[in-house]
């Protein structure tokens, strides 16, 4: 963690990136360039049972403190101007109107409310995102269950408690991680039939734009790190969403393929593209629509036959321009859900030649097709044709697979040259304090 000792602006911005794994923090200049960073992990989350996850949420509070005092120390005699936040999407938590936690936040993959989830698909309408056992909605019916009527709690995500946090104000949210909450990012309310199903006692956020100013740093804490109070915390938004402000993406057309374990695509739109069949929606970007779909395919079939080092290394060895002349559907077990919807669909991974390289070759193929299939979807479905893609995620180092795309996609493919959320909230910061 070194400061960069070319930039010469004394203003820095602070991006905060709140992950399953861990914290990271960035601090960059008015010309976008990284000063600093710093990074803290966290534990795994708690699964008492099945498909149930769940962690104390002052294990992130001590993460971020633990990023933003190395910062602070890498960067002495800078201008601090506004710190913004990326946290997972749909991990909820109750607080009591003054941030004090009612429990254990549920992470974004617990499924335990399947009760409440039948109760929401009676009234949602069919393409909500709010849909679903994992969707924020659902866990806030079923903690609600677990707290007492008698006293008021606030519903309040991962990113929404943490800026509580730092600013000494909680009860907000913002666009992007209401929406699995039932926010209407289309007309910018609660709907009726959310209300409706919010129980007695539960409150739900204000929902600001992404980037919008929430109030100073609190003083307590500003003089704990040695910052000054005037430091502005602005509202957050999702990890994904970060991560795609990072990438570059600005014009309708401009779409950001990630390529870890499994293959997600995301592009801006002039408008929203909901298909909740396709397990398709679309976050409010500025003016714009971010709309996506994540394939069951990705790095996770490559990693089940490959290390990572051999993946390199094979690579080397395969033509990118040649088709492999396998025609396969990488998948670890049957189902699939984007680009094509059917729960049955089983893995295409044969015929499997004994050279290794070619089976590599196959498979690259195979999830570039998917690739450029997801694509065509969500351009049938009203979204536009991608101009250029950046690539993100662990794939996205690889060149022969970058050029194995570029030839079946039929447009520019590049490896994005920032890939941090971390590093977007940070550009969220800078470009909405410019405004």
């Amino acid at each position: 963690m070194a400061p960069d000792a070319r930039a010469i602006s004394a203003q820095v911005w602070i991006g905060i990136d709140l992950g399953t794994s861990g914290c990271r923090s960035v601090a960059i200049d008015e010309g976008g360039r990284e000063l600093a960073s710093a990074r803290t992990p966290l534990p795994e989350p708690l699964s008492p049972a099945p498909g149930q996850y769940e962690q104390d949420p002052e294990l992130w509070w001590q993460a971020v403190l633990d990023t933003l005092t190395q910062l602070g120390s890498a960067l002495p005699d800078r201008e601090l101007v506004a710190i913004c936040l990326d946290a997972t999407s749909a991990t909820l938590l109750l607080a009591t109107p003054n941030g004090k936690l009612r429990g254990p936040a549920l992470m974004y993959n617990d499924r335990r409310a399947v009760a409440e989830a039948a109760l929401i698909d009676r009234v949602a309408p069919v393409d909500s995102p709010a849909r679903g056992p994992s969707a924020s909605l659902a866990k806030l019916m079923y903690l609600s269950k677990q707290t007492p009527r008698t006293t008021t709690s606030l519903a309040l995500h991962q990113a929404d408690w943490i800026i509580g946090r730092l600013t000494g104000h909680y009860r907000v949210s913002d666009w992007n991680n209401a929406l699995k909450l039932g926010y209407d990012a289309e007309r910018l309310c609660w709907p009726d039939w959310v209300s409706a199903l919010i129980p007695d006692g539960i409150r739900l956020p204000q929902v600001v734009a992404p980037g919008d100013p929430i109030g100073p740093l609190d003083a307590t804490l500003a003089n704990r790190l040695g910052w000054p109070s005037s430091v502005r915390v602005l509202a957050g938004t999702t990890d994904s969403t970060a991560a795609v402000i990072a990438a570059g993406a600005k014009e309708p057309g401009d779409a950001v393929t990630c390529l870890g374990s499994t293959l997600v695509l995301k592009i801006l739109s002039e408008r929203p593209v909901t298909a909740s069949a396709y397990g398709i929606y679309s976050h409010r970007f500025g003016d714009a629509w971010l709309v996506g779909g994540a394939s069951n395919s990705g790095g996770a079939v490559l990693r089940r036959s490959f290390s990572n080092a051999e993946i390199v290394s094979l690579s080397l060895g395969i033509d990118p321009e040649r088709p492999s002349g396998l025609d396969y559907y990488p998948l670890i077990g049957p189902g699939e859900r984007f680009p094509k919807n059917d729960p049955d669909l089983a893995p295409r991974l044969s015929p499997r030649p004994s050279d290794p390289r070619a089976f590599l070759h196959g498979l690259l193929e195979g999830i570039a097709r998917i690739e450029a299939e997801g694509y065509a979807r969500l351009a049938e479905l009203g979204a536009p044709p991608p101009r250029r893609i950046a690539s993100i995620g662990g794939g996205a180092a690889n060149p022969t697979w970058t050029a194995m795309r570029t030839r079946i996609l039929g447009i520019p493919v590049t490896s994005a040259e920032h890939q941090d959320a971390a590093y977007g909230a940070a550009l969220l910061a800078l470009h909405r304090s410019q405004q």
